[in-house]
């Protein structure tokens, strides 16, 4: 039995779009504390500038004033600034951007490394043997059952196998290395033939 499973078109996509949804994210938090965050803290200095100005010489009581309001609107027309009251963006507050986006941005990089490295990986069959994602080599004849609980919904089989009378188990992830079933449908057929084998024996001793 030869065969090569490698990773799936299904698995790929999705990955990728893991590592782009992540990558996004981190672009959007640094282009918030490069970009974004310190332009409007420029437009809160303008801004509080404006009103306190205002306050100070009594034409206004508060930044709710409606005074304070028109008189930012002006501004910002004339400056080709939107006319939404700016908030302030500290230092502090600007770095934690700026944190979060590295950090993601690292973690988006080597989140890309561990994909390309999992397509170095595969699970083969070579004769009667069977070669797992991990580089264990597992007899065909030595499975003698399967646990099935996570196939119907992660497409993710053990081969349960005999190994120095120890009970070992295979991951076979079908989802991730497409083609892993091949592995299931040859060792039922032989787990088969065994036990039809053994009931044989059975009856003519």
């Amino acid at each position: 039995m030869d065969f090569v499973a490698r990773i799936s078109k299904e698995w790929r996509r999705r990955m990728l779009f893991l590592f782009l949804m992540i990558f996004g994210i981190a672009g959007w938090f640094l282009y918030d504390g490069y970009i974004m965050w310190p332009n409007e803290q420029q437009r809160y200095e303008e801004y509080t500038l404006i009103k306190d100005g205002l306050i100070d010489s009594g034409d206004a009581v508060d930044e709710e004033s409606s005074s304070v309001k028109l008189a930012w609107q002006r501004h910002a027309k004339e400056a080709g600034y939107v006319n939404k009251t700016p908030k302030e963006r500290t230092d502090s507050s600007i770095s934690e951007q700026l944190t979060i986006g590295w950090v993601m941005t690292s973690g988006s990089l080597l989140f890309a490394l561990w994909i390309a490295w999992n397509h170095t990986r595969s699970v083969r069959g070579e004769g009667d043997i069977v070669i797992g994602a991990s580089g264990e080599r597992v007899e065909l004849d030595s499975i003698v059952a399967f646990d099935l609980k996570k196939w119907k919904n992660k497409g993710i089989a053990y081969a349960i196998y005999k190994d120095e009378d120890k009970n070992r188990r295979l991951t076979l992830d079908d989802h991730k290395f497409k083609g892993c079933e091949v592995v299931m449908v040859e060792a039922k057929k032989r787990i088969k033939a065994r036990s039809a084998n053994a009931d044989e024996l059975a009856m003519n001793s």
